[in-house]
């Protein structure tokens, strides 16, 4: 079967969720598309209980841009989609990337909702997703995608331990306009949940700042898993 493209799924110490991630990709795979996980170092079974659900499960150093890195290496097909763990499909997606294929764009992200019902978090998404729209720049979380080429030409994420997904926004940008798809992944609001709410959003204002004025991203990544 003619592989359309890849969904790249990095993971780490998932064991206790990876089949509940991985089962509703079943279909995907049905249709053509091959689902890599890469493990970065798990310490509990994810490794095998990942591999009777994806078509390549592979183990690569920590850290979410060389895992992802390893995975696109491996990857088959003319679209790469980079899918964090906790985040997940709109029912549309294919529909989606096949508008993005049909285009002269080269890269692109969805739309993103948090999964809990606080109406604050419906307030955060639409603040991510305006802002991602100004300044073309998105998050991980929104799941991010790039025709085969031009990855490779952007020779892929950038080695660094935070701010993966924006600086590799920022290179795709000036090379081509991103495609938006307003259809919303949804991703997890757990760490909202767990750090309080306003906490995280002040954190991660802080870290954005940081970065913007050039901070090393390894200083970003201590203060982050603070």
């Amino acid at each position: 079967m003619m592989r359309v493209g890849s969904l790249i799924i990095p993971v780490l110490n998932e064991g206790g969720n990876i089949e509940n991630i991985l089962r509703p990709l079943q279909a995907l795979r049905q249709r053509g598309w091959s689902i890599v996980v890469v493990d970065g170092g798990s310490t509990d079974d994810t490794f095998q209980k990942s591999r009777p659900l994806a078509n390549e499960v592979l183990s690569s150093a920590p850290g979410r841009a060389k895992q992802m890195n390893a995975g696109a290496a491996e990857a088959s097909g003319d679209v790469f989609v980079f899918l964090h763990a906790d985040t997940v499909l709109p029912t549309n997606f294919e529909s989606e990337i096949q508008k993005f294929i049909d285009s002269d764009l080269q890269w692109g992200r969805f739309d993103v909702t948090l999964s809990g019902n606080q109406l604050m978090f419906y307030i955060i998404a639409w603040f991510i997703n305006t802002r991602s729209r100004l300044t073309r720049v998105s998050t991980g979380d929104q799941t991010l995608f790039f025709k085969r080429p031009f990855f490779e030409k952007l020779k892929g994420y950038a080695d660094v331990p935070l701010m993966e997904d924006v600086e590799i926004c920022k290179r795709s940008r000036i090379i081509s306009e991103p495609f938006f798809s307003d259809h919303k992944v949804i991703t997890s609001s757990r760490r909202w949940e767990k750090n309080g709410t306003w906490k995280t959003i002040w954190l991660m204002w802080c870290l954005r700042y940081a970065y913007y004025k050039g901070e090393d991203p390894k200083e970003l990544h201590r203060k982050y898993y603070l």
